[in-house]
């Protein structure tokens, strides 16, 4: 029998690299998801990511004294989440394998909670230092306050539509840098104020979201994209692209940047849809439309 789950990718629309610190990110499931399906075979698979989560699951269940049947297995996953690119590719199969092979070894299925938490332990061995926001986000869906060591906040407000059916994630391309070496790289300087006033920023953006003010949350945007620069997580390419794509509206890196070549995507406020998808279209840049997912972990 195939046990199947799906989680969504998720986007940073504020406070990328401070959330590691303790500072608060505002972040969104969006509607791209990863389905991981899961079934027994005595031909086990010999992929070491997969192996490790399948422990680390066997792990917790032992250490919960919860029972379980220990089997082989083989698995396939269907992704429409870009790899590498700031969206929680990772995160989300982190989320959906964790909930597969829960189900798989004990024949039932467990609260988001659990498995949010053993997504995150999968998470620190991927990524070193992970904040917790990519599995959160991918678990639990929606529009998301989260915080480090705080409990993680599921708001109860959506970005008005006003809003979302302006905006974009336009991919400047894969980073060369991993998200460790990002995090690693913004934790060898003194950047105590920046993430001060990025924590400002987050909080703007917040309540524009509530308050439904379209101005604001693009002076906000814009704020955000400079302070990123001043961590030196955009690479001059990136800042070349957001410059030719200013004639178009405004928009940030999301996610954990990069320095040598690319960046990742852009989370991006258009006032001219048919313009800037012609521009994209022209310039062969990958795109879509942002769509919140309101749902997370689904089983399928």
């Amino acid at each position: 029998m195939k046990i199947s789950y799906s989680a969504p990718a998720k986007v940073i629309i504020s406070g990328e690299h401070a959330v590691v610190y303790g500072k608060p990110a505002l972040v969104s499931a969006i509607n791209k998801t990863l389905k991981f399906s899961l079934w027994e075979e005595t031909t086990e698979t010999n992929d070491k990511n997969i192996l490790y989560i399948s422990k680390t699951v066997k792990k917790y269940l032992k250490k919960e004294k919860i029972d379980f049947v220990d089997k082989q297995f083989n698995f396939k996953i269907e992704s429409e989440i870009p790899i590498g690119r700031g969206l929680g590719s990772s995160a989300a199969l982190s989320v959906a394998s964790s909930a597969a092979f829960l189900e798989f070894y004990t024949g039932r299925q467990f609260e988001k909670e659990n498995i949010n938490n053993i997504a995150f332990q999968i998470e620190k061995h991927f990524h070193q230092n992970p904040s917790g926001v990519d599995n959160s986000a991918a678990c639990f869906g929606g529009l998301i306050l989260y915080q480090k060591n705080v409990n993680l906040k599921n708001l109860d407000f959506k970005i008005p539509k006003i809003i979302e059916e302006k905006l974009f994630l336009i991919d400047s391309g894969k980073p060369k840098e991993t998200t460790g070496e990002m995090v690693n790289l913004v934790g060898t300087k003194s950047v105590g104020k920046i993430l001060d006033e990025i924590e400002i920023t987050t909080r703007k953006i917040e309540e524009s979201i509530v308050k439904e003010d379209i101005n604001l949350f693009k002076e906000s945007l814009v704020d955000n994209e400079y302070l990123l620069e001043q961590l030196e997580i955009v690479s001059e390419k990136t800042k070349k692209l957001l410059e030719d794509l200013s004639k178009f509206g405004v928009g940030k890196v999301t996610g954990a940047g990069g320095r040598e070549t690319n960046s990742g995507f852009i989370f991006f406020l258009t006032e001219d849809k048919e313009k800037l998808i012609k521009f994209l279209k022209n310039k062969k840049i990958n795109y879509f439309n942002f769509v919140t997912d309101y749902q997370g972990l689904k089983k399928l």
